[in-house]
């Protein structure tokens, strides 16, 4: 027996039954090639109740199930929300746009559309919904979740695809899992940045005109570990950014005061000069001699 439609109460089948001893059975009940039941379980069991002799039709089509689950749609007992998800089952049998079969039962397209992301992102749930255990909209909320979950884990395959194809081989023999590969992959990449890290340290402080041997050669020969490299590294470049900006802001502050104190620089050698030089630093001595050779 493959019709899937709820067997109704015994109010509502005494009622049927009552119709077609009355009025006869009005649809006949529909059976496959090889006699088993795909429509009209609730009319059989009416029949039984009624003493009628029950009518059959064969169903000779290629596709059972879109039958039955088309057929369920009509049923009166059923909320929106089944009949939805009725249908969305049948369109993923008959192979039918969900356009077209929302025109031809009278359902909304919006409700149709969320029966079908149930359907496919958590099937589990709508067959709750068909039989009406539960509401369409609830278990459309555990559907986006579970859809969101899957989104994820999709952008972590692609992810293991484009930049560590061994590992999304190894996820795909088993040996990994997908969150084991993906740390694996994050950890790769820290590493990497750490020696870019080190390295661009290293040039500036070449440049900068620093003899010791580089920090990374120290960590390739084992001599520092290359978090210790790195520490150092992080260490030179945040003092050579103090010193720069220090350096920068008393020289600025020079500059505020140059056009003064090139105006009151004496000549060499005069008592002005020596009284001027008198009351200064060493240090601001020196710069006094400096200014005078370049003006």
């Amino acid at each position: 027996m493959l019709d899937r439609a709820e067997l109704l109460d015994l109010a509502e089948l005494l009622d049927l039954a009552e119709s077609i001893r009355t009025e006869g059975l009005r649809k006949e009940i529909v059976l496959d090639t090889d006699g088993v039941l795909l429509d009209g379980r609730n009319r059989l069991a009416a029949c039984e109740i009624a003493g009628v002799e029950p009518c059959f039709t064969t169903y000779t089509g290629d596709n059972p199930r879109a039958l039955i689950f088309s057929n369920n749609v009509f049923r009166r007992h059923l909320s929106k929300g089944q009949q939805a998800m009725i249908t969305a089952m049948a369109c993923s049998f008959s192979g039918q746009s969900l356009r077209d079969l929302a025109q031809s039962h009278g359902l909304s397209r919006t409700r149709l559309s969320t029966a079908n992301v149930v359907l496919k992102y958590a099937p589990d749930l709508a067959e709750h919904v068909r039989i009406g255990a539960f509401p369409l909209d609830a278990d459309y909320e555990a559907a986006l979740e579970s859809k969101a979950k899957i989104a994820a884990m999709q952008e972590k395959r692609d992810r293991l695809n484009q930049q560590a194809p061994d590992l999304a081989k190894q996820v795909s023999e088993g040996r990994l899992t997908l969150d084991e590969a993906i740390a694996t992959l994050e950890e790769r990449q820290e590493q990497t940045r750490i020696r870019k890290e080190i390295t661009d340290a290293d040039a500036l402080r070449k440049a900068d005109g620093h003899a010791p041997p580089p920090l990374a050669q120290l960590a390739e020969q084992g001599d520092i570990t290359w978090n210790q490299a790195h520490r150092q590294a992080e260490e030179y470049v945040a003092q050579r950014r103090t010193v720069i900006h220090e350096t920068q802001q008393a020289i600025e502050q020079a500059a505020q005061h140059w056009t003064t104190i090139r105006a009151q620089i004496p000549r060499p050698g005069t008592e002005l000069a020596r009284e001027f030089h008198a009351g200064l630093y060493p240090e601001a001595r020196e710069l006094i001699t400096h200014l005078t050779a370049l003006t």
